[in-house]
């Protein structure tokens, strides 16, 4: 699969664009017309560029309002375009974009329309340039692709196809079934792009929230199966318009876009089987994480958290024989505190490890899919992990599951403690604080790396804001990963929206008794909360006296029900205790904004109490 990018969806120079699509992996790209215009390179050096970084200039963009105007304004439309032709041709690019008109003086007549394209066909044949032409989902008349097509096919040149656009055409509902009528070879070229599902004008949708294949609501996969059906075997092409990749490192933009086409590539694969070109390969698949293997918070000093861990009953498991490394355990729940190459660092959540059923096939996957690794210093005789980078920074560790009781590096900690009994039984879920900039690139991470589709999206209100969360979780539940962006008065603040790990329990209200009788100070939760409480459910008296009495929070659906409590924020993090009955599969979120509230109270008293 021959692979692009429009320079619009990157930051910076018309140079840096194609430097940073050429370390990325990109075969070309698209030429945004504003990015040559404000580049201090001439055409012929930004020509000479792209060959010596090895890529093609694949496309000229955009040449708006070229059909269904008067014969007057059709005169300006040849001269514009002879001018372009002439810089397409010291650019060396042979096809150009040209946009269904939106204004509203345009006629309203295809045969018109045709015309007009066929005698801009003729000019640009003589520069050996095509004519891509692009329904806009916004255009005045022409707003389907399937009125475009038939005004190419009225025009009958040689040198004027069209150009489909998964936005323009998703956008607006249409069927893109129809592809697979037009000829290969009148698909002059090739545009993707995915969306939220938003309520909005289609213009605004388009301009500032496109999205990469795989982070959005759009069926990309099927999309782009109907165009290779048809015979198209160009460039696939990235035109993304979202305020946020403009802004953010060119080269890590780059490098989240290319592997967006990758998995969109694996994906069309699998759909197609068979029926796929030459060209679309499959990813490596092991099919989503088995379970969390272990969570690692790391600090300077990890004191705080083992004296945490302990009052809510987990065992000291010893000290890694090679490492300022200990391990703590309850159940299948394991947490790696880790003192190395901390100096400074706040108690944070650092790494999640987890366990698959192929380690080797899932490195091979994250490589193709230009994953950053995760780099550890592993001595002889220990477990080498596999690991990459999240786009937060949090580190994301594999290993296979081979069905034993414990994993085989837990056999590296010596001298700890008999693992004693606890009503703890597992990691229920992890959640991680985003950055508002790499959010989408998050989702696209968890989905296209490790197989964790997006199965939820909510808004939980704040003290200070509205907190979007998604979360990502396997098909079976025993995944489940909460990914929150705070509000942007809290940016650069991550302990205003700290990260944290949740524990499923068999008995909370055993745990929370004993946890007390050893010292805990659990969140302390308002009293208003159980007033609210006992006129929202019909719970049982002495049921809701517990909840007072322990600081435990309450939700239940008509799956089941879920119990509660949480820790203090220690550094940068917290615990949660879970207990879920029925087929209860929520987080909680009506308790949400209660904890936030909670939490803010306790760290202001905490600041009072420093000053």
């Amino acid at each position: 699969m021959k692979t692009s990018i429009a320079t619009v969806c990157l930051s910076g120079s018309l140079a840096e664009k194609l430097h940073a699509a050429a370390g990325a992996g990109f075969d070309g790209v698209e030429i945004f017309e504003p990015d040559l215009i404000a580049a201090p390179e001439s055409p012929e050096e930004i020509r000479a560029l792209a060959e010596r970084l090895g890529l093609t200039l694949d496309l000229y963009q955009p040449m708006r309002d070229v059909e269904g105007v008067d014969e007057s304004a059709f005169r300006d439309v040849l001269r514009r375009a002879e001018a372009k032709f002439s810089i397409m041709r010291r650019l060396g690019i042979d096809v150009v974009l040209c946009c269904s008109n939106v204004g509203t003086a345009t006629i309203d007549d295809d045969g018109v329309s045709a015309s007009q394209l066929r005698r801009l066909g003729e000019l640009a044949q003589g520069y050996g340039i095509r004519i891509a032409f692009e329904a806009l989902a916004w255009g005045r008349f022409v707003d389907d692709y399937r009125r475009a097509w038939r005004i190419v096919q009225l025009a009958d040149h040689p040198a004027v196809g069209v150009c489909l656009d998964s936005f323009h055409i998703l956008s607006r509902g249409h069927d893109p079934a129809a592809i697979e009528q037009i000829p290969g070879d009148k698909i002059f070229f090739l545009q993707l792009a995915d969306a939220p599902a938003l309520s909005m004008d289609v213009l605004s949708w388009s301009r500032h929230h496109r999205l990469f294949p795989g982070e959005g609501s759009f069926d990309l996969t099927a999309f782009l199966a109907h165009v290779v059906r048809a015979g198209y075997a160009g460039p696939v092409s990235l035109e993304v318009f979202n305020d946020t990749f403009r802004q953010t490192a060119v080269a890590q933009t780059a490098v989240h876009a290319r592997r967006s086409l990758r998995w969109l590539e694996d994906a069309v694969a699998r759909s197609l089987g068979a029926e796929a070109p030459v060209g679309y390969a499959e990813l490596p698949s092991t099919g989503s994480p088995r379970s969390v293997d272990f969570v690692e918070i790391k600090a300077e000093d990890t004191s705080s958290i083992e004296e945490l861990l302990a009052t809510v009953g987990f065992t000291p498991r010893g000290k890694h024989r090679t490492k300022p490394v200990t391990l703590w355990t309850a159940g299948e729940a394991r947490v790696v505190l880790n003192e190395q190459h901390a100096r400074g660092l706040s108690p944070h959540l650092a790494a999640i490890g987890f366990a698959v059923s192929d380690a080797v096939a899932l490195t091979a996957r994250a490589g193709e899919l230009g994953t950053p690794f995760a780099y550890r210093r592993t001595y002889a005789g220990e477990q080498d992990l596999a690991g990459a980078v999240a786009p937060d920074g949090t580190e994301i560790f594999w290993s296979s599951a081979d069905g034993g009781a414990e994993p085989a590096w837990a056999g590296e900690f010596e001298h700890g403690a008999s693992l004693r009994e606890s009503p703890i039984v597992a990691v229920d879920h992890v959640s991680l604080g985003q950055p508002w900039q790499v959010i989408d690139e998050a989702i696209l991470f968890f989905s296209s790396v490790l197989e964790l589709p997006t199965a939820s999206s909510t808004e939980v209100a704040s003290p200070l804001g509205l907190v979007q969360s998604r979360v990502i979780q396997s098909p079976d539940g025993s995944i489940r990963i909460p990914l929150n962006v705070s509000p942007p008065i809290l940016a650069g603040r991550p302990a205003a929206l700290p990260q944290h790990v949740a524990f499923a329990c068999d008995d909370i209200v055993a745990l929370a008794r004993a946890a007390r009788s050893r010292g805990l100070e659990p969140l302390r939760i308002p009293q208003n909360y159980y007033d609210d409480l006992a006129a929202r459910f019909d719970l049982d008296p002495e049921l809701l006296g517990t909840l007072r009495e322990l600081d435990l929070v309450y939700d239940r659906d008509a799956d089941g029900e879920y119990l509660h409590f949480y820790t203090a924020t220690v550094g940068d993090l917290f615990f949660e205790f879970v207990e879920r009955s029925g087929c209860y599969d929520g987080f909680g979120a009506g308790n949400a904004p209660v904890r936030l509230s909670a939490q803010r109270a306790g760290s202001r008293a905490a600041d009072i109490v420093r000053a």
